[in-house]
């Protein structure tokens, strides 16, 4: 049995059973090791050869959650949840309800979208956006399996679509450089205008599965409790506490209360605010380092007296922590990575596959995407698959008599599987980190299985399709 779909077996199974997501990623490596040949001393070496590589991320998720509660100071996330009160009114009739809970929909979107191309903190923005939302949300009765998918398709379908920000490395350094690297040798080669165009169609997927989250399976209210938010980035436990029929009475006396006590923020602190976003973007682009961005944006705020300076030491810390379950769990899933990658079994897996396609060109997209789904869901980062899949798929593509558009769809849609929908991605760890932090929304049952079903299974889908028509 191939030591790569059991590794991804019993990752599955450990998560559905609500084992810890860094534990199951290391049990599964030994597991996968073990089954592969390797001895366990050799598991355990490729597992620690491939930390490093998680390393970087995890730095800058860390500094990027700094600056995201530094940015948090201002005020600017609470003004936003008063003004979406303000909006409910002093009646919550249920078709204001109903606008009130698009816009905020939209505005995660508009919010996801925007950490990856224009303001790039990827996903530290959601556990400081969103915990401050969580109320609106209640008397909402908004189910939040639904703004983990929207958050997601923001987070995911922006950067494998846009060439800009997160965008611009995936597209253009990452999967054009990986495809023409390995091209060179095969006469394949692809340019710049062609890496939106050859998503485009998986990215129409996730719209269409977004859409079908939000209007169709998670449209019906669904009921919790409110809860002082006292942890941070906790990714848990409890199932959403469900009540009986919607009280618009008791909301409309609760929000009247909400509105009455309208946050002050000066002028100064929004413009110091706006100015940290901007200068942030600028270092991150000009240095292509998202922790100097990070540190510079955290430096505006703390100079600017939006905290004070004896307490920069403790903001900084706060932040660090905020995003450090989510840096551990990159880092193991490198490791992770770095066994499979270690055992082989990647290689036979695909070729066994090959013998069984023969000449079958649509059996041969439909296989390379479904084994791309097995091999990068547990590797849990598109950005880290995609090497892995071009040396494979490559050759592949050309042996198959694929297009450049059809070969960058059915690599990029490949790697697009491991983002959405992964235990281990930083694309559903991010949505839980805010909309777990009151524990009312599981990790696995309420952003995992959601974003599971409602992108990957279209991404399967609208690639086949891509690989077909482009």
């Amino acid at each position: 049995m191939n030591a790569v779909v059991i590794a991804i077996a019993v990752m599955f199974i450990l998560s559905l059973a609500r084992v810890s997501v860094v534990l199951t990623l290391v049990i599964s490596a030994i597991i996968g090791g073990l089954v592969a040949g390797l001895s366990l001393s050799e598991t355990v070496k490729a597992f620690n050869a491939g930390l490093g590589d998680g390393a970087e991320v995890a730095l800058a998720y860390a500094v990027l959650g700094a600056f995201a509660l530094a940015l948090s100071k201002s005020g600017l996330p609470d003004l936003l949840a008063h003004k979406l009160i303000g909006l409910l009114g002093a009646e919550v009739t249920q078709k204001r309800a109903k606008k009130v809970k698009y816009l905020l929909l939209s505005i995660l979107l508009v919010a996801a979208i925007c950490s990856q191309n224009l303001i790039p903190v990827h996903i530290a923005f959601i556990p400081v956006l969103v915990p401050p939302l969580l109320k609106v949300m209640n008397h909402l009765h908004l189910d939040r399996r639904a703004a983990a998918c929207v958050l997601t398709l923001g987070l995911v379908g922006t950067y494998i679509f846009l060439p800009v920000g997160f965008g611009a490395i995936f597209l253009e350094q990452i999967l054009m450089g990986n495809i023409n690297k390995i091209g060179a040798g095969y006469n394949l080669h692809v340019e710049r205008w062609m890496m939106p165009l050859g998503m485009a169609i998986p990215v129409l997927g996730m719209v269409i599965g977004t859409l079908i989250a939000v209007f169709i399976s998670y449209r019906k209210p669904r009921y919790y409790v409110d809860r002082a938010v006292t942890r941070i980035n906790t990714i848990d436990l409890d199932k959403p506490i469900r009540a009986g029929e919607v009280n618009l009475d008791e909301d409309a006396k609760e929000l009247r209360e909400e509105a009455a006590h309208a946050p002050v923020i000066a002028k100064k602190t929004i413009f110091m605010a706006i100015l940290a976003i901007a200068l942030t973007l600028v270092a991150q682009l000009y240095s292509g380092s998202m922790i100097l961005g990070g540190l510079v944006g955290f430096a505006v705020l703390s100079t600017a007296g939006i905290f004070k300076w004896q307490d920069a030491d403790d903001v900084f810390v706060q932040g660090m922590r905020m995003m450090a379950l989510v840096g551990f769990i990159m880092i193991s899933a490198a490791g992770f990575a770095s066994v499979m990658t270690h055992t082989g079994d990647i290689n036979s897996l695909v070729n066994s596959v090959v013998n069984i396609i023969g000449n079958n060109h649509a059996l041969a997209a439909f296989l390379m995407l479904f084994i791309g789904l097995f091999v990068t869901i547990g590797i849990g980062s598109s950005f880290s698959s995609v090497p892995v899949l071009a040396v494979i798929y490559v050759p592949l593509c050309v042996q198959f008599g694929f297009s450049p558009l059809a070969t960058i769809a059915l690599i990029g849609t490949a790697a697009a599987l491991g983002d959405a929908g992964s235990p281990a991605s930083d694309s559903t760890l991010g949505p839980t980190a805010g909309l777990g932090v009151d524990g009312q929304h599981d990790h696995i049952w309420d952003t995992v299985v959601p974003t599971f079903i409602h992108f990957n299974i279209p991404l399967l889908i609208f690639g086949w399709i891509a690989a077909m028509v482009l």
